[in-house]
């Protein structure tokens, strides 16, 4: 991971790369936690699928228009315009990545990005740890006579597993979803990484040159690098034809991604085909809202089915949207409570106690604080007055930023260990995780790759990568059921 400067070797080096706790083993989840994520994939595929179509239906008339009215809440006209056109009508993002917290009652999933970091960086992870299960078991099975060698091997990593999605799950799924979103066109894969984004680029590179052996002309460029002829779009550096354009930026950045309009432009005249697509209405955080509110509970499950609905239901948090637009005398907002009284004002959360403040506020997308943990606001971690501030400035922000009310649920405690450079000694660490399974869609099924942690220590509230932060590839133990619970 050094080599690929995805891990900076010193915590003072600037040749690129990040800094995080590096654990000998990787997370261990449970055989059922694995069929667990390996299931779910479908059933998020399928809410996708919904979202778009109650969009569309929206749109139409057939379904309100406030749901269409919400999910373009902030965007301008022409992205608006652009994102209805009927030649992009029925795609999909073809990466799904939720982000899962297990806690003591199951799984909660907080968000789901179709733009997600971490995708090198898994298959980098997946690779490294898998060769080194295999380097370790010949190790031990050599020194096995040798006490002193046998103990220290035994120290670092004693148990037997297998990384999920093996070692080139990653590659070989992300290899998939290329070749069938290219649709027999001429050419090759740009990854295509804004400025915004240029913390990924080292990964999105190391992914590149990796499928490149696998005989896929992959490149990872910056938008400068791609030029637009009559013909379509061409790589700068050999002229060779742009088959597809995997977008690595966010939307709410276009206006400063050279050449965007011109990559939008080929791929309305059908000259590339562009995945994920220019879609913001599919990146919405608020589309969990929807998901809760009864008013759409009939469509929910007519389009989901029971089984999904019922998957969905038990992993998606109570979420909803801060409008600020008052209410109906007799009307209150649907599910929320404050010490068991139904609400009408968002306001009135400003007056919660730190218990029944228990919620966090997030932008809903189209913003560059809604990714990552910017512009997250945990409400029982601040004084009263600043979280009714909080609430305030989300109201305000709605005609441009969107935001978010959602349960914040608290993650279980596991104990890991990670190599402690002070002492030079691998030593034991407790903290909360956060799951990040990848599924990569091929063939109208979105199969799990793999799954990346993130365990922060107990006293940070919010999970996310971190130079505190253990961060390693899922597996699965043999003869043991799971990462140890504290």
């Amino acid at each position: 991971m050094i080599r690929a400067k995805l891990f900076s070797e010193t915590a003072t080096d600037s040749a690129g790369g990040t800094r995080w706790r590096v654990s000998p083993s990787p997370f261990l989840l449970s055989a059922d936690h694995v069929r667990f994520f390996e299931s779910l994939g479908t059933h998020l595929l399928a809410f996708n699928l919904a979202l778009n179509r109650l969009y569309f239906e929206s749109v139409h008339g057939t379904q309100p228009s406030w749901i269409a009215a919400y999910l373009d809440q902030g965007k301008p006209d022409s992205l608006i315009a652009y994102s209805r056109l009927d030649r992009f009508r029925d795609l999909l993002p073809d990466v799904i990545r939720p982000d899962v917290i297990p806690t003591d009652t199951g799984m909660v999933i907080t968000e789901l990005d179709s733009v997600p970091g971490g995708i090198g960086l898994t298959a980098c992870m997946a690779r490294a740890y898998s060769e080194w299960q295999m380097a370790y078991s010949k190790a031990a099975e050599k020194n096995s006579e040798t006490p002193a060698i046998s103990h220290k091997l035994s120290a670092i990593s004693s148990e037997h597993f297998e990384v999920v999605g093996g070692p080139d799950g990653m590659l070989l799924g992300f290899a998939a979803l290329l070749r069938e979103r290219m649709e027999g066109r001429t050419g090759g894969v740009a990854i295509v990484v804004s400025e915004e984004a240029r913390d990924y680029r080292p990964e999105m590179e190391w992914m590149a040159a990796r499928l490149r052996e696998q005989d896929l002309a992959v490149f990872c460029v910056e938008p400068d690098e791609v030029d637009f002829t009559e013909d379509g779009l061409r790589l700068a550096r050999d002229h060779r034809p742009i088959a597809l354009l995997y977008r690595f930026f966010e939307l709410f950045d276009l206006t400063n991604v050279p050449k965007s309009e011109l990559i939008m432009y080929a791929a309305k005249q059908g000259r590339v085909a562009v995945t994920p697509p220019f879609k913001p209405q599919l990146e919405e955080k608020l589309a969990f809202a929807l998901f809760h509110h009864p008013a759409l509970t009939t469509f929910w499950q007519k389009e989901l089915g029971e089984d999904t609905c019922t998957v969905l239901a038990g992993v998606i948090p109570k979420t909803w949207i801060l409008d600020p637009r008052p209410l109906p005398p007799a009307a209150v907002i649907p599910g929320l409570q404050l010490g068991g009284r139904a609400i009408a004002d968002w306001r009135d959360l400003g007056h919660a106690t730190q218990k029944g403040r228990r919620y966090v506020i997030k932008p809903s997308g189209f913003s560059p604080l809604a990714w990552g943990s910017r512009g997250v606001s945990v409400g029982h971690d601040l004084p009263q007055s600043e979280w009714a501030a909080v609430i305030d400035q989300a109201l305000a922000s709605f005609p441009t930023t969107p935001h978010i009310l959602q349960e914040f649920h608290k993650g279980r405690q596991f104990e890991l260990s990670y190599y402690n450079e002070a002492v030079q000694d691998v030593v034991p660490m407790a903290g909360r995780a956060r799951l990040s399974p990848y599924y990569f869609v091929a063939e109208g099924k979105a199969e799990l790759a793999g799954i990346l942690a993130t365990v922060c220590p107990p006293d940070k509230k919010m999970i996310h990568g971190m130079k505190d932060a253990i961060m390693a590839p899922c597996a699965v133990a043999q003869g043991q059921s799971e990462s140890h619970k504290v």
